[in-house]
């Protein structure tokens, strides 16, 4: 390690039993050190120049570099990696990305030799990355475990060695009013996970929460905090370069501080003014364009996989009608301890702001929810003046404490609007730390006699929640921040409300060749933003399309003329976008299996092909790179993980306390009593009760606080677990499978299947069938075995099995096979399961 940086190195791990760190100088010289008692491996800090303690870290500092032209942006992130101790390891960072970003690429970067990651399917990625970690290669795997949230790991790091990471996306800016926003999400903040934990043997990650039955994977979205007074040890560095196509009347950040230059009226190159910032909160770019009106635009590309377009297409211009008829409105604020300090002040504010602009016509009501949930009313009552008192004092007596039992809550809010024959408006006020945030927004698709406004709160909110629920829910999000006005976002609520911009809308292509667009269903515009359309079209073409609606209870038309040309080399991101436009879609479909790991094979088997077909990272699809000059010496690396910041404005003692491998939630600024506190006992108000005065029901159980990490022997090895996995996986597939007499069809993939079957009838393949995993005659297979012993592998080798990749201590074995005996293979009594092996 280089001295001049740390001219004097700290170590410090917390022991099991000790609430204090033990301090231990030794001299400039770094190892890892584990805790005793058969523990997991402690914290390693060293101070920074401030002489506070600085977690020793493998992730040395990440840099941003956007370019934004128009709508798009592209985005180029860098992670450098960096081994300070005398041991080889390999490095675990889980860190945020926009939810709407389409990750299309990754490469690792050691000395002057770059690797380019290959997108294979998640369980053959990891595959690949076990092999090569136990084969002492250099190794990256990245993972999205939610549309927001990535896994990037990064095997054999040498001491002293650096190997830099990669990572590219795309996506389509929001804007409003006539401004565009630019987020770049710099933190993953704590999750409150719901359900019973299961079995630590099949905890697949390190996070401070261990998974349960309603998030299988919550240990891979809950990446731990550096105690409290630490830095983490990274930091960030952004760049912008911005060519705006029109005049850029004005461009700011409110969350960090930049240097900007404005070469010409229509550009501007920004950076972070502190270019060692620490990662703890989004930032945030607005601009404003000159004249604040958009004009339609029409985006195409056309090659060899077809023509793709977006079509951005200007909103109208708002009639001012007074909207004066009675609505109900509940509003529902999250007092769980991620709220504690200023959040739930700021959103207590945009709350009381929003309840006083009630008309008097109007019906409301107040939920609060963190472990139990409290209705204020039993149902909703007139905003009368008495009724508001109640309801703002109801509002300043609440707290930020507990975990977050959103689903209770949302319940609550929704299903009373079932029966009822008008629209209720729930209006959510959270920052969406919740680990079951895919099974919320399944919820909230039940409820079509809703609309659901959310608001994030906070410096580094769930905006994938957030999103969803409000584009589930008909209605629209708002983020409001810490130094934001909450005044300016309650009118804007209102005037939502009250005045909706333009409403059921669709489009009429009149004959044009156009498929697969999306969104399917258009959502309703309630500012002056844009609707923004992607789809596929099959030739040129050129009709006058109408953008159709309702505005003010009456119809609205407005013609558009499109021309879609013969050929379009430029604007090749626009595949990219439509995939994972689909991809979406897709996912939208079956959130809550999604959720539980129990997605529809149909569904999961279409995104993992989109992935694969368009290079974009997915729930099934993984970034894989692997150094093949270089191997370190033997055994396995020690595993560090990143330590993450907790975001910017919570309140840590009311959150989360770490103190090495224990992770424990605090409860109004207290430590729990016990590891896991289940809510069995907690209530719910609303189940009768006079005006004005909480009553409650029971409600269900959830994790509030977390067991130790296993220790590095007791937790299952990386491939140990994905075997695991795999016989579950196989097993989901071929039951998808219509005829499970045939032996051979049950036990291979479709693509394979049809391989078999033209074989059987002596037809000639077609490029369909080969789906590019055949070459030459060979088809290249992934087998999973019900056992790897000699005699199966001598079983294989006769029957002409080329052996291309053969996992350590997995069933799964990759290889080459000729096209005529896969039927033979697949009737092997030992061979679970064939899938093909696409190489791209």
């Amino acid at each position: 390690m280089n001295k001049q940086f740390f001219p004097k190195t700290i170590l410090t791990f917390a022991l099991a039993l000790l609430s204090l760190p033990l301090f231990l100088a030794l001299n400039g010289s770094e190892t890892a050190v584990s805790a005793q008692g058969g523990e997991a491996p402690g914290s390693l800090t060293v101070l920074d120049a401030t002489g506070k303690p600085k977690s020793l870290c493998p992730l040395k500092h990440t840099d941003v570099k956007a370019e934004i032209s128009g709508f798009l942006s592209r985005v180029v992130v860098t992670q450098q990696f960096e081994n300070p101790f005398k041991e080889k390891i390999e490095a675990v960072y889980t860190f945020p990305l926009p939810q709407n970003a389409a990750v299309d690429d990754m490469t690792m970067i050691i000395g002057e030799r770059t690797v380019k990651g290959k997108i294979l399917p998640r369980e053959e990625a990891q595959a690949v990355y076990d092999a090569a970690k136990s084969r002492g290669q250099i190794a990256g795997l990245l993972d999205q475990e939610r549309p927001n949230i990535f896994t990037q790991s990064v095997a054999n790091i040498m001491p002293g060695a650096q190997v830099k990471i990669t990572i590219s996306y795309v996506e389509t800016l929001k804007y409003e009013n006539g401004a565009y926003e630019f987020v770049f999400p710099m933190v993953v903040g704590p999750r409150y996970v719901p359900g019973s934990p299961v079995s630590s043997n099949t905890t697949s990650g390190n996070g401070f929460a261990p998974d349960t039955d309603r998030v299988p994977d919550a240990s891979r979205i809950t990446p731990r905090a550096a105690p409290p007074e630490v830095r983490s040890g990274h930091d960030i560095s952004l760049e912008v370069t911005l060519d705006a196509g029109v005049i850029v009347d004005s461009i700011a950040s409110k969350t960090h501080p930049i240097d900007l230059e404005r070469p010409d009226p229509h550009s501007a190159r920004l950076r972070l003014k502190e270019r060692s910032t620490i990662p703890n909160k989004d930032f945030i770019l607005r601009y404003d364009v000159a004249g604040q009106a958009i004009q339609d635009a029409l985006l195409t590309h056309r090659s060899e996989k077809g023509g793709f377009f977006t079509m951005i297409l200007q909103p109208p211009e708002r009639i001012a009608v007074q909207d004066v008829t009675p609505k109900e409105l509940v509003f529902v604020l999250d007092t769980s301890g991620s709220m504690s300090g200023f959040p739930i002040e700021k959103a207590k504010e945009t709350m009381k702001l929003a309840i006083d602009n009630l008309y008097p016509s109007d019906t409301f009501n107040l939920i609060t929810f963190s472990g139990d949930t409290h209705i204020l009313f039993p149902q909703p009552v007139p905003a009368t003046r008495d009724n508001l008192r109640k309801a703002q004092a109801f509002l300043q007596s609440r707290a930020g404490s507990g975990g977050t039992e959103m689903m209770t809550a949302i319940k609550a809010a929704l299903e009373p609007s079932d029966d009822q024959s008008h629209v209720r408006i729930v209006c959510f006020m959270t920052d969406g730390y919740v680990g079951n945030d895919m099974e919320i927004i399944s919820e909230v698709q039940k409820h079509q006699n809703a609309r659901v406004f959310s608001f994030g709160i906070g410096s580094s909110v769930n905006r994938f929640l957030l999103d969803k629920m409000a584009e589930a829910g008909r209605g629209e999000v708002e983020y409001v921040g810490l130094n934001d006005d909450g005044s300016a976002a309650a009118r804007r609520f209102q005037e939502r409300v009250r005045n909706p911009l333009l409403t059921d809308i669709s489009i009429d292509w009149n004959g044009l060749p156009v498929a697969d667009v999306y969104p399917q269903r258009i959502p309703d515009l309630f500012g002056a933003k844009p609707v923004i359309l992607t789809g596929r079209f099959s030739g040129p073409a050129r009709a006058t399309i109408q953008l159709k609606g309702k505005m003010a209870g009456n119809d609205f038309v407005r013609e558009i003329p499109v021309e879609f040309p013969e050929t379009m080399a430029a604007h090749d991101v626009l595949a990219s976008l439509w995939a994972r436009a689909r991809i979406d879609n897709l996912m939208g479909q079956d959130y809550a299996g999604l959720q539980s790991g129990t997605m529809r094979p149909d569904l999961k088997d279409t995104i993992t092909q989109l992935g694969l077909e368009y290079r974009l990272m997915t729930q099934f699809t993984s970034f894989v790179a692997v150094e093949e000059m270089i191997v370190t010496d033997g055994g396995q690396p020690r595993r560090i993980d990143v330590p993450v910041e907790v975001p910017e404005g919570m309140n840590p003692a009311a959150v989360m306390e770490s103190e090495g491998t224990i992770a424990q939630f605090w409860v109004g600024g207290r430590p729990a009593a016990r590891k896991t506190v289940a809510f069995s006992n907690a209530t719910v108000a609303g189940a009768g009760g006079s005006a004005g005065k909480a009553t409650n029901i029971p409600v269900s159980r959830g994790v509030l606080s977390t067991t130790p990490a296993p220790t590095p022997a007791a937790a299952p090895n990386a491939v140990q677990g994905l075997s695991s996995l795999r016989p579950a996986l196989a097993d989901r597939q071929a039951l998808a499978n219509p005829e499970p007499a045939d032996e051979v069809r049950q036990k291979v993939h479709r693509s394979v299947f049809a391989v078999v079957e033209r074989l059987r009838k002596k037809e000639p393949l077609t490029s369909a069938d080969e789906a590019g995993f055949i070459r030459n005659g060979k088809a290249e297979v992934q087998v999973w075995l019900t056992e790897k012993s000699d005699e199966a592998k001598a079983k294989l080798k006769e029957l002409g099995f080329e052996v291309v990749l053969d996992a350590p201590n997995s069933k799964l074995i990759i290889g080459r096979l000729s096209i005529d005996k896969l039927e033979a293979l697949a009737k092997l009594k030992f061979v679970k399961y064939v899938a093909p092996q696409v190489s791209r």
